[in-house]
């Protein structure tokens, strides 16, 4: 059975951080490339950030500097620490695995940045 179950969102002023986690299961966690996507009412979803099973990692260009994506294969889980929140970061953030043509998604962490 895959599971992908995203953690540490919440309530956050705006300047603050958050960092999420998603943990997974059922999956050869290395082979996967781990993403981070965000959707927020009446919006297409949109990439946070990826990292790839190489390694390789890509940023959101509006959030490029307060982001930094990381992954732990022995842990099986992904993390995205976010820093400097602006209220237009609120949204419900998603995790992401992807091998090939297989794709599996998260349920999603509920963040929300305001005063």
């Amino acid at each position: 059975q895959v599971q992908l179950v995203e953690s540490g969102g919440g309530l956050v002023q705006p300047g603050g951080s958050l960092r999420l986690s998603c943990a997974t299961a059922g999956i050869d966690f290395s082979w996967y490339d781990m993403s981070w996507y965000r959707q927020n009412q009446g919006k297409q979803r949109e990439l946070v950030a990826l990292i790839t099973s190489g390694r390789t990692i890509n940023y959101a260009e509006s959030m490029r500097g307060r982001l930094t994506v990381s992954r732990d294969n022995a842990e099986k889980t992904v993390y995205l620490q976010m820093n400097n929140l602006k209220p237009e970061d609120t949204a419900v953030y998603v995790c992401n695995a992807a091998w090939n043509s297989l794709t599996y998604w998260g349920r999603g962490t509920q963040v929300t940045v305001s005063s």
